[in-house]
């Protein structure tokens, strides 16, 4: 892998000769120090998402087939880096959510800022209409989150807190506010935000107006057929520009990373 931008982190104070040779794994830790959340008290709410050439975020109703092994390293990097996973419901239920796990690569990284073990997977869910037998809420190193409206059903919301879930409020009603989602995790503590989609819920944090950055994963392929974009959902009345952060590049794949000016 090599990064193609900042074209400064290819010239180190040894000068240009000390560069690190293209194409070379990168460590974890150098991957968990290009992905660092910035510093800042505000939440930040990041996604990660991949799409093909023609703007395909899945095949066959899934990321993997789209995906590539250091696609997966980034994925599991910034897992590493968050204090909690945001998915929708619909996305748990179609690529079979399973929790976070503790990995020793960044267990250091996390102590020292004060994070637990493995970040909290928090699923969106209006209706709690959620298989709670899964191991995401049976076998979570931390407790699985259950974000929903007011008027969800008492008794999914009991059934839900029985399997070890935890249900937070985050609408009014029977609907679920993006930017309260956000707010929400933030009182519990969680500023360090991913959300891995799907396409529904990263449309909806878009339109709302909460997304901090984008990590999008460019594939070399196409895929045709009717599979959705990387964000559906309500229309904005004017697109909204991001900055270009960084841009790494590996056997085709462009791994880049955007953010609010």
């Amino acid at each position: 892998m090599r990064s193609l931008f900042p074209v400064t982190d290819q010239t180190p104070a040894g000068g240009p000769e000390a560069a690190p040779a293209d194409d070379r794994e990168w460590s974890l830790d150098e991957l968990a120090d290009r992905y660092a959340y910035p510093e800042t008290d505000r939440p930040v709410l990041r996604a990660n998402m991949v799409s093909t050439l023609d703007g395909a975020a899945m095949h066959d109703g899934r990321s993997q087939p789209i995906s590539c092994p250091t696609d997966m390293r980034i994925f599991g990097t910034l897992r590493g880096l968050a204090d909690a996973v945001v998915v929708g419901a619909e996305t748990v239920r179609q690529e079979g959510y399973r929790p976070a796990r503790a990995r020793d690569a960044f267990a250091e990284r996390r102590a020292a800022a004060g994070q637990g073990p493995a970040p909290a997977i928090a699923v969106i869910s209006a209706s709690l209409d959620l298989d709670f037998s899964l191991p995401l809420f049976t076998e979570p190193l931390v407790p699985t989150l259950l974000l929903t409206g007011a008027a969800a059903s008492a008794e999914r919301r009991d059934a839900a807190e029985k399997a070890g879930a935890r249900v937070l409020i985050a609408g009014e009603g029977r609907t679920v506010e993006p930017r309260q989602v956000v707010d929400v995790l933030a009182e519990q503590g969680l500023k360090r935000l991913l959300t891995e989609g799907g396409p529904t819920l990263l449309g909806q944090f878009v339109a709302a107006d909460v997304l901090d950055e984008l990590c999008l994963t460019v594939s070399p392929m196409l895929a045709a057929g009717d599979a959705r974009r990387i964000a559906g959902g309500p229309r904005m009345t004017l697109p909204e520009r991001f900055s270009l952060a960084s841009v790494l590049e590996e056997d085709g794949f462009l791994f880049t990373r955007y953010r609010r000016p």
